[in-house]
């Protein structure tokens, strides 16, 4: 866990205004990703105020106060910066947070009971975001339970920004002799996913039925590329990164074959996702919408169409 200081930085907006912000994020390619943002609602009964918050590992100074004002067309509202004590400020938010229930899925800290009608995954409050909590998280395991009542069979399967490990191991409990690979980022999801495997029953390794944890800047990573092409490819990250990823996708994904994505507002967001996906070669199949968040399964077309 941190055990650094964290400083915060915090711009009160609505949430059009938010949500555009977010989108001139994803925009931007030389962004320093040392500032992690996020937007959220203030509170569920006030669905219309929301907040831009920005966490960064050192005193943030002019230059990073100015690139989260930057991402607000015209004035920005004022940003307020604090120091947070030091510890795992992820975990301390995650704490003793309720279990949800998501389609054939139940997925709950250790503070909760399992619940054995449903695939149960324990999660706990870690560095990595994902335990399920967050709409599209929870989106794409409704989304999975439903692509195999359609009959989809995923022998292959790869999650890219895995976090936790969870979208992985929800596919491997759904198909249980696919070959699973795991991606992120992030070195710090190794010991993550490892330990949430250990706590979720799930094999580490290579074979069938196991899941392989690769350290991947999106789809550039050798043992990913040979592994596949792959059934089921899962991405929950972010918009921007999902668009510019549409043609390694169509690369790494067999013909008549799945994408489950998410990470992106409904809107301008989607929009862009699907007109990328669909000049890469991809199709709707469903989409799923939770709050403002869409969640879509496309099918790879057997032979690419006009465009």
């Amino acid at each position: 866990m941190f055990a650094n200081t964290t400083w915060k930085l915090t711009a009160h907006a609505p949430k059009p205004v938010v949500q555009a912000a977010l989108l001139a994020h994803d925009l931007i390619d030389d962004w320093d990703y040392e500032l992690v943002i996020a937007g959220r609602e203030v509170a569920e009964d006030r669905p219309d105020d929301w907040v831009l918050e920005g966490w960064y590992p050192r005193k943030p100074g002019k230059a990073e106060k100015q690139a989260l004002a930057g991402l607000f067309e015209g004035k920005a509202p004022p940003i307020t910066v604090e120091e947070l004590p030091p510890e795992d400020w992820v975990t301390l938010s995650q704490h003793n947070a309720p279990p949800i229930r998501a389609g054939r899925f139940h997925v709950h800290t250790p503070d909760y009971p399992a619940d054995p009608e449903l695939i149960d995954f324990v999660i706990p409050a870690s560095q990595a975001f994902g335990t399920g909590q967050h709409k599209t998280t929870a989106g794409c395991l409704e989304l999975l339970g439903h692509m195999k009542a359609s009959g989809v069979v995923a022998r292959n399967v790869a999650d890219i920004g895995t976090g936790t490990g969870l979208l992985g191991f929800a596919a491997l409990a759904l198909w249980p002799r696919a070959l699973c690979t795991l991606t992120d980022i992030d070195p710090v999801c190794t010991g993550v996913v490892e330990e949430n495997a250990r706590l979720n029953n799930v094999t580490m390794g290579a074979g069938a039925g196991e899941a392989v944890m690769i350290i991947a800047d999106g789809m550039d990573d050798p043992l990913l590329q040979v592994r596949g092409p792959y059934d089921l490819l899962i991405a929950n990250i972010l918009a921007g990164p999902l668009v510019s990823l549409a043609p390694d996708f169509a690369k790494a994904v067999s013909p008549g074959g799945s994408l489950l994505l998410a990470g992106l507002l409904a809107g301008e967001q989607e929009a862009a996702v699907k007109r990328a996906m669909h000049l890469a070669g991809f199709r709707m199949a469903a989409r799923l919408q939770r709050g403002d968040w869409a969640i879509l399964w496309l099918r790879r077309r057997n032979v690419r169409g006009r465009r």
